[in-house]
């Protein structure tokens, strides 16, 4: 393999839902994917978009939001390096739940719907593999959501951040004074609340010591420490 279909292949062994994968298989589907670029801003995909493809970030980020008719919008997620989304287009073509658009400039692994399908038909070990991946994947969201419902919106915030601190530190960041680009109102819609009850909480991790915010951003002085505020 070339040095970048060793890499391509690299990331996507780091995915949940390819990791059952053999190196084989893994392979092939790296020979349907293929590369792509978007500006920071720039549109994904739009929420009743038909699902023709799926994505893993390969570098930078996206976040999932979703439209309520009164012109509200909620974000549902937050994809970095390595992570996949619009994975459900692997099996049909059913319209987006949601729009993804790009943080910052995103590269990433595009995987057409059409031709992961005729890999499974080629390959049913392959589709065996992928249903049993998604099915822990969709078992593993049911369980947040669960825990989630009985949260107070400090202890969504705080997982929020915990779960913006760890990702961070995956992709090389210090176990201390975690730079976290974000703004108050972004992470108020990933911990599901709203602003100003974001807000005051932040405040009082900032009298704290945890944390420290500026101007769409924040740092995260002691990770550990957001433990002691999620029950």
């Amino acid at each position: 393999m070339s040095a970048g279909t060793e890499e391509t292949a690299a990331l996507l062994a780091r995915v949940p839902v390819f990791a059952t994968l053999e190196a084989d298989d893994v392979r092939r589907v790296v020979d349907v994917a293929v590369p792509r670029h978007y500006e920071a801003g720039q549109v994904v995909f739009r929420e009743g978009d038909a699902s023709d493809t799926c994505y893993v970030v390969r570098d930078g980020h996206a976040r999932a939001i979703h439209q309520h008719v009164d012109g509200r919008s909620i974000t549902l997620a937050n994809f970095g390096p390595g992570e996949i989304f619009g994975e459900l287009a692997m099996f049909d073509d059913e319209t987006r739940s949601a729009t993804v658009e790009a943080i910052e400039e995103l590269d990433a692994v595009a995987i057409l719907g059409r031709d992961m399908r005729r890999l499974m038909r080629e390959h049913p070990d392959i589709a065996v593999k992928l249903v049993i991946s998604l099915g822990r994947r969709l078992r593993e969201t049911n369980e947040q959501l669960a825990r989630r419902s009985f949260q107070t919106v400090q202890s969504r915030v705080a997982s929020v951040l915990m779960r913006l601190a760890e990702d961070a530190r995956a992709e090389g960041a210090a176990e201390r004074d975690v730079l976290i680009t974000a703004t108050q109102a972004d992470l108020a819609k990933l911990a599901g609340s709203s602003r100003e009850s974001a807000s005051r909480f932040l405040a009082v991790l900032e009298r704290a010591g945890v944390i420290e915010q500026g101007r769409g951003r924040l740092v995260v002085h002691d990770p550990d420490a957001l433990e002691n505020y999620v029950y």
